[in-house]
């Protein structure tokens, strides 16, 4: 526990002198007897074929993208091509020594990348499990293409495969890896380890941390490569990433059997420029990139330049580094100089840099360097180099013909598509084995203290009981937590507080006592590595609960939650499931800041589910939901709900496992004259409304809670306004733009006909949240929802109006932004 580790002042204010461990800058001497014992001469003969099916891979698209036609083959690509010419050698070095195991996530400039891992692995698996792995893949479609072309062998048919298969997805076609819905930037082959490659700029970068969380904390062989550029050390993603990945309590706190720090290795491909900034001289100050390892731990992270225009300076680095981190003394970060000879994209003239400088790097170019070294070593002949530049157009030139025919490559269609938003399945449990726990569930002191609570939140009387007494909407997310940690072995938790401290409200309180730290533990204050890595978990086979404690956060994490929870099941077309549930606490009483409810927000992006509980009841059964599921949910939960009891479902909050139905609103008082639909607590001063509009205005108001923004099914929804003709949708979002809109708007169409009057939408005010004092001033209150009803749905006899919720008002408000 943290509390074991003491922060002495005698220690910390103590005087002295740190000192920085050297950094080794391109150390590899080159040694041929040493480099044939580890690779052998077909081994360094592979690479160098290897080297040059991506360079005339990548030729061919700049061709296709420049000229619209390669080797007489014409082609309109739409798409983009970001190529890595000139940066051969760094990717297949990184590649030549590791196995299927050994992940690497890419970038957006990553065809060389997926190309050259799958090609090792073709190299290194024998010929059943190559055919095997081909024959499954995606029901065989690709291998269906290339099989019907003359190979001498199934290594070369699995060459084809590799590289058709990468081509198709670049060209949007099924047959590709992912059937064209990662398309150029984010295509990868999951059995060869080639991982999601990703078109945001440093975006991997604690993606892949969590990936090799998923193998430290599961025991899973091999370790995980984060391919970033350089100019991605000045993203968020890769800094946060870096953080996590060298927390000291891997070493301090987590059992010794777990192994350590997670495997991770920081790869930077470093060829001097972020599009068209320089970063060594104009965007960066660190000189040496390898530099910055130095201020992350006492080890520099290991960190290393290695010349990546030698493949084999590349493979032993990434040899000894390997060791390191199956060691579990990361992380490791490499500084791998290497160069593009072409452009950001082929739309680039390069005008930023010098034709020298490019002429520079040409004559140093990777191909004929390696070349030449292995054939003044006597590996390789003139004519066989002259053989593999043909093999190289040959293959390619096969892989084109191939992936441009729409009769033998065609696209997928837009029910596909609609297909790979969601898996929609449920999973107890990802691996058949005991959960990691620290005593028994029984015995959970928690769990035993709300044995005496009360399920239900009235007396007999129907008066609230007091707080103490009550099982509150916390206990149930607690034991939600709890069932399924007993349940799925993979299930990790973690985030800012909460452990120890039970979270920040109290929710995960007694979770420590029964969890080993590897399974629930605290994270840096890193909102978007704590999503991120997330997102690596969940995607390599694992259940990841993650939390950021205010809504208010999910901007720390927006490109986490925005690009990459919601996309990678669609852009995968399926094969990557995402049983990733990230809670979300929306706040009052902390101001402008930490008071905000953004459902409309995450609401607005595809492949998200969205669920917001109100009641005790719902909180553990969407919970319950959320957990079992394959698919990302973002789930909020309302401060202002944690104390209290179940008020609505009379025999009160199970005991055992249930789940509440996915996407169904739920009615929490039947009426006949008018509907109010609510979203989080806005449930309560909408009941507070409704008792008022019955006892006093003889009005039956049906009120209807959402609990979920997607899935939504409507027709319960559009049930009630046609037996009503009224309808108002309350929120504590800020008005302008909430998710109530979009309910209204497809109410409008769905019930037009139906309808007495517009429906009408009460949300908090387009403003800053003010102190918690003024907050009746901000949020919707049951007179809020009364005078709007009186103003625009239906006058109230005799109602005293005590604020403006006239039509005359929203203009006002709209002609000033507020």
């Amino acid at each position: 526990m943290p509390k074991q580790l003491v922060v002495d002042p005698k220690n910390v204010r103590a005087s002295g002198t740190l000192k920085i461990h050297d950094i080794p800058i391109n150390q590899y001497k080159p040694n041929i007897k040493k480099e044939l014992k580890t690779f052998g001469k077909d081994g360094l003969k592979q690479m160098y074929v290897d080297m040059l099916l991506i360079r005339e891979f990548e030729t061919m698209l700049n061709s296709i993208k420049v000229r619209g036609a390669y080797q007489g083959i014409s082609y309109d690509h739409k798409g983009p091509a970001h190529l890595s010419l000139g940066q051969e050698s760094a990717a297949v070095g990184q590649c030549a020594l590791l196995g299927c195991d050994d992940l690497i996530f890419g970038s957006h400039r990553s065809h060389g990348e997926i190309l050259a891992k799958c090609f090792s692995a073709v190299h290194k698996l024998d010929d059943a499990q190559l055919t095997q792995i081909m024959e499954t893949f995606m029901g065989g479609a690709c291998l269906r293409v290339v099989e019907k072309e003359h190979h001498a062998s199934v290594k070369e048919l699995a060459m084809s495969y590799v590289v058709y298969g990468t081509l198709a997805e670049i060209f949007a076609r099924e047959q590709g890896f992912n059937k064209g819905l990662g398309g150029s930037m984010h295509a990868f082959f999951p059995p060869f380890g080639s991982m999601p490659n990703n078109a945001i700029v440093g975006g991997s970068g604690d993606i892949c941390v969590g990936a090799a969380l998923f193998k430290r904390i599961n025991r899973k062989p091999g370790i995980v490569i984060g391919n970033i550029g350089d100019a991605s050390m000045g993203c968020g993603p890769v800094w946060e990433g870096i953080s996590l990945a060298s927390m000291d309590q891997y070493r301090t706190l987590w059992d010794k059997e777990v192994g350590g720090a997670p495997p991770i290795l920081f790869n930077f491909f470093n060829n001097f420029y972020g599009m068209g900034g320089q970063t060594s001289g104009e965007t960066m100050g660190y000189g040496i990139l390898a530099r910055v390892g130095a201020g992350v731990n006492p080890d520099n992270m290991h960190a290393e330049r290695v010349d990546g225009y030698n493949p084999l300076a590349v493979a032993d680095a990434i040899a000894r580094k390997r060791d390191i981190l199956l060691e579990g003394r990361g992380p490791v970060l490499l500084d791998t100089i290497t160069y593009r000879l072409s452009g950001h994209s082929p739309s680039d003239a390069s005008s930023y840099r010098t034709k020298e400088e490019v002429e520079l790097w040409q004559e140093a170019d990777c191909i004929k360097s390696f070349g030449a070294y292995l054939k003044d070593n006597d590996v390789i002949s003139e004519a066989e180099l002259a053989e593999y530049s043909q093999y190289a157009v040959e293959k390619i030139t096969m892989a084109t013909r191939l992936a441009v025919s729409l009769d033998i490559s065609p696209r997928i269609s837009g029910e596909v598509i609609e297909a790979a938003m969601f898996s929609n399945k449920k999973v107890d449990r990802f691996e058949e084995r005991e959960p990691e726990t620290l005593l028994p569930k029984a015995e959970n002191p928690r769990s035993k203290s709300l044995v005496s609570k009360a399920r239900f939140g009235l007396d007999e009387n129907g008066k609230p009981l007091p707080g103490n007494k009550v099982f509150a909407y916390r206990d149930a997310l607690f034991e939600a937590m709890l069932h399924r940690f007993y349940e799925d072995p993979t299930m990790v938790a973690y985030g800012e507080e909460n452990r120890d401290w039970g979270g920040a409200f109290a929710v995960y309180r007694g979770l420590t006592e029964a969890l080993p730290y590897h399974r629930l533990f605290n994270s840096p204050i890193s909102e978007g590595a704590i999503v991120g890595s997330g997102v690596g978990y969940a995607l390599s086979g694992g259940r990841a609960v993650v939390e950021l404690m205010y809504c208010d956060f999910l901007g720390r994490a927006g490109d986490e939650i925005f690009n990459q929870v919601s996309k990678w099941q669609a852009m995968s077309a399926g094969i990557l499931q995402m049983p990733l549930v990230v809670r979300i606490s929306v706040g009052s009483k902390y101001g402008a800041q930490h008071s905000q409810d953004w459902t409309g927000l995450v609401a607005h992006i595809p492949g998200l589910k969205v669920m917001y509980p109100a009641t005790p009841y719902d909180a553990k059964g969407m919970l319950n939901l959320a957990l079992r599921g394959t698919d990302p949910v973002i789930f909020f939960e309302s401060q202002k709900l944690y104390g209290i009891g179940e008020l609505f479902e009379r025999g009160g909050v199970p005991e055992g496992y249930y789940e509440t139905p996915e996407g169904e609103p739920a009615i929490r008082r039947e009426g006949n004259d008018l509907t109010i639909m609510t979203i989080g607590p806005t449930l309560y001063p909408a009941i507070d409304a409704a008792d008022i509009l019955r006892d006093t205005y003889g009005i039956s108001a049906e009120v209807i809670d959402l609990r979920f923004a997607n899935p939504l099914n409507y027709d319960t929804l559009v049930a009630s306004v046609k037996k009503t003709g009224k309808v108002l949708l309350a929120t504590d979002a800020c008005e302008r733009n909430s998710f109530m809109h979009t309910v209204a708007t497809n109410l409008t169409q769905l019930a037009f006909d139906y309808l007495d009057a517009p429906p009408v939408v009460v949300g908090s005010r387009n403003w800053i949240t003010p102190a918690a004092e003024m907050e009746t001033i901000f949020f919707p209150q049951q007179n809020w929802i009364l005078d709007a009803i009186h103003e625009r749905i239906i006058p109230l006899p005799g109602h005293q109006v005590t604020t403006n919720q006239s039509l005359s008002e929203i203009v006002r408000r709209n002609r000033l932004g507020v």
